[in-house]
């Protein structure tokens, strides 16, 4: 029998094929659209689901049922001995809280990892759980030093339209008319717990140079400490990879303490509510010994 096993769920944007390949692994979210179930990257790909947002679906997500958690953590100790389990944030997702109750019938066998973190930022989590268990730490203490990480990550999305916001309710009809009369690109941010308003720009250009101020005070800050710990840095989108190319350039040049910058989808689970267009930069420190 092996010994730890990495389980997360796919709002870290980690596909089936790229969880083999790095060897992890990945619960499907379900998502509900016109009320029929779809599993994420099963039976719904990003294509379709870029395609059935366009169509005005009602689309809305949901957790894994406690069946289907308990069933892949049933099937991975047959193989390993432990299972670090990381869902998405407590604060955006009642899946926490469900597999912690479940996780009580493990016998310490099963460690459900309450870090906060979403999207790239999970991949980010994901990565220091298997360098912790490289060095030989167990179930237990890798989900202690992730949790102590938690607030050392943040994520910055610009987005293309208002529309998205305002199907979901998060902002008035009213103020989406206005923002898009003014053209407005509204600044989102992730610390922690939820999605947030963060700034309002005018120009993409000036919704970009907002995000990379406020990413550069956020690593100088808490997530380095001024150079203390080292960081990385990753660019999700939503259907959007030419201006994730470039954007990367850009901030290869300014940040080239955070080594090669990685360009990957947003999380669908985010994606539902701002919709295709969207450019979000993430960083996060790297656990060390």
């Amino acid at each position: 029998m092996s010994g730890i096993a990495i389980l997360t769920d796919s709002n870290s944007g980690i596909t089936q094929a790229e969880a083999e390949k790095v060897g992890v692994y990945v619960l499907p979210m379900p998502f509900y659209i016109n009320e029929e179930e779809y599993l994420e990257d099963i039976s719904l790909s990003q294509e379709e689901f870029y395609q059935k947002l366009k169509d005005g679906a009602d689309i809305h997500t949901s957790q894994p049922s406690p069946q289907n958690v308990l069933d892949k953590w049933d099937e991975l100790l047959k193989e390993y001995e432990q299972i670090v389990y990381i869902p998405m944030s407590s604060g955006l997702s009642s899946s926490f809280e469900t597999a912690k109750m479940l996780s009580e019938d493990y016998d310490g066998k099963v460690e459900v990892v309450n870090n906060q973190r979403i999207s790239v930022t999970m991949r980010h989590a994901i990565e220091d759980a298997k360098n912790l268990i490289a060095q030989g730490k167990d179930a237990k203490t890798i989900r202690e030093m992730l949790e102590e990480d938690k607030l050392n990550s943040t994520i910055y999305i610009t987005l293309d339209t208002l529309y998205y916001l305002k199907k979901g309710g998060r902002i008035t009809p009213a103020a989406a008319a206005l923002g898009t009369l003014l053209k407005i690109k509204p600044v989102l941010q992730i610390q922690g717990e939820k999605l947030d308003a963060f700034a309002k720009a005018r120009t993409i250009a000036a919704a970009k140079s907002t995000m990379i101020t406020a990413l550069k005070n956020d690593i100088e800050g808490r997530i380095s400490e001024g150079g203390k710990y080292k960081y990385v840095i990753s660019i999700a989108h939503t259907q959007n990879e030419e201006a994730a190319l470039v954007f990367k350039d850009e901030l290869q040049e300014l940040f080239p303490d955070a080594g090669e910058i990685i360009i990957n989808p947003l999380s669908l689970s985010v994606s539902c509510h701002i919709g295709p267009g969207a450019l979000a930069v993430a960083a996060s420190r790297i656990r060390g010994e």
